[in-house]
């Protein structure tokens, strides 16, 4: 495979990604905050990123999403879900410095 296809198959990738993360927060009202940061158009490595920084500052604010209890391979986990305008609310007090992180940050701050 050359350079020009395996860009090309990442791009489409990361589209799709974000595409269905879109999807679910539509379809459910609420996500996790890896899949917010996901739907903002990071990739998974990023997002996981970011999702911890905004899960730091969520409990400075004392925002606590909903607890959902989902399948992580055969054991069960219990997951934290947030609405986007819990979303935003936490984006006001996040301050990245990485710009494609001050992009996603913007683009999660408005989807409220």
């Amino acid at each position: 495979m050359n350079a020009k296809a395996r860009n090309a198959r990442r791009i489409l990738k990361d589209r799709a990604n974000t595409n269905r993360a879109n999807a679910r927060i539509n379809r459910r009202g609420n996500a996790s905050l890896t899949t917010h940061a996901i739907a903002a158009g990071l990739t998974p490595r990023d997002a996981r990123t970011v999702a911890t920084s905004l899960r730091r500052n969520a409990t400075k604010l004392a925002i606590t999403g909903t607890q959902h209890r989902t399948h992580a391979g055969r054991r069960m986990r219990t997951t934290t879900r947030y609405t986007p305008a819990q979303v935003a609310a936490i984006c006001v007090v996040y301050r990245p410095r990485k710009p494609s992180y001050v992009l996603a940050v913007t683009k999660l701050a408005l989807a409220a």
